[in-house]
C-alpha cells in the first residue's frame, strides 16, 4: 500500500471542474514529478491534497497512511505528516522566524499528544536543521519572509520541511522565480532533507521545468493535462519533454476530443 493513494479524484473551484479523475500513488522513498502545461490543474492537485477549503472534491478519495483524509481539514493532514511548500510563501510581519518555527513544532507535538518542546531542544533542533539546509543563523531574528528574496522564501520552506520531517512533501513550483544559484541551494536543501529522512519521506514536485529535476531526480514522472494524468514514465520522460515540449502528448488528445 502506498503512503498516498488518490483514486478517481475530481475537484472544482468556484463551480468549475479542474481535476477530472486523478489516480496517483506516492510511497516513502519515491520522488514524483508532476508536469504539464499551464492550467492543467497541477497546483489544484497540490491544494486538494493539502485540504485547501477553496477547492471542492466532487468525487474520488484521498487516502494517507491507510486513513481516508478526503474530508479532513489542513491541520489534520499536516499533523498526519503532509507538508506543502507554497509557490508564493507569504510574509508575516511582526512574527520572527524563531517564533513561527517553534509555534509550528509545538502544534505538531500537541497534535501527537506530546509536550511542548523545551527551549534548549528547540534551539539545538533548529540549528541542526539550518546547518542541513544551509539557512544562515541570522534568519532566526528576521520577520518571517518580510523583505526576503524569492530564493530566501523558498529556503525557509525547505527549513520548515526539515523540522517537520513529514511523510509526504508536496513542493508546488518551488523553482518558480529562482535564479540558478538560488535554485541550486533549494535543490541541495531538498536532497539533504530527503537524505536525512532516508526512506521515510515521499516527495511530489510540481514544476514546469526540467532544471530542478536535473538536481532533484524523480523516480516517477506524470504529465497532467486538462485535469487528467495523460502520460507517465521515469526520469527519461523529463528529458523528452524538455526537448520536444508537450505537443506530442496533448495534440492527439485535442484532436480526438475535436472529432468525438
Amino acid at each position: 500500500m502506498a503512503d498516498l493513494e488518490i483514486r478517481n479524484l475530481h475537484a472544482s473551484v468556484d463551480d468549475k471542474e479542474i481535476l477530472r479523475g486523478i489516480d496517483l500513488d506516492v510511497s516513502a522513498g519515491e520522488v514524483h514529478a508532476l508536469m504539464g502545461p499551464n492550467g492543467s490543474g497541477k497546483s489544484t492537485l497540490a491544494n486538494v491534497i493539502m485540504g485547501n477549503p477553496a477547492y471542492e472534491v466532487t468525487d474520488g478519495t484521498i487516502t494517507f497512511l491507510g486513513e481516508d483524509i478526503t474530508e479532513a481539514d489542513p491541520n489534520t493532514r499536516a499533523i498526519a505528516g503532509i507538508f506543502m511548500a507554497f509557490q508564493y510563501p507569504v510574509a508575516v510581519p511582526g512574527v520572527t522566524v524563531t517564533k513561527f518555527l517553534r509555534t509550528v513544532m509545538n502544534a505538531h507535538r500537541e497534535g501527537r499528544g506530546e509536550e511542548a518542546i523545551s527551549l534548549k531542544e528547540f534551539r539545538q533542533t533548529v540549528e541542526a536543521a539550518m546547518a542541513l539546509t544551509k539557512v544562515p543563523k541570522e534568519f532566526s531574528s528576521r520577520y518571517l519572509n518580510e523583505g526576503f528574496s524569492g530564493g530566501e522564501k523558498k529556503r525557509m520552506e525547505i527549513l520548515q520541511m526539515a523540522l517537520q520531517q513529514p511523510r509526504l512533501a508536496v513542493l508546488d513550483e518551488t523553482d518558480s522565480g529562482l535564479d540558478i544559484d538560488a535554485l541550486q541551494t533549494v535543490a541541495e536543501g531538498v536532497n539533504a532533507v530527503a537524505g536525512e529522512q532516508g526512506d521515510q519521506m515521499g516527495i511530489l514536485i510540481i514544476t514546469h521545468y526540467q532544471r530542478i529535476l536535473s538536481m532533484v531526480k524523480p523516480t516517477h514522472v506524470h504529465v497532467l493535462y486538462k485535469g487528467k494524468i495523460v502520460k507517465e514514465g521515469g526520469n527519461e520522460l523529463v528529458t523528452q519533454l524538455e526537448a520536444e515540449g508537450y505537443g506530442w502528448i496533448t495534440d492527439p488528445i485535442d484532436a480526438a476530443a475535436a472529432t468525438a
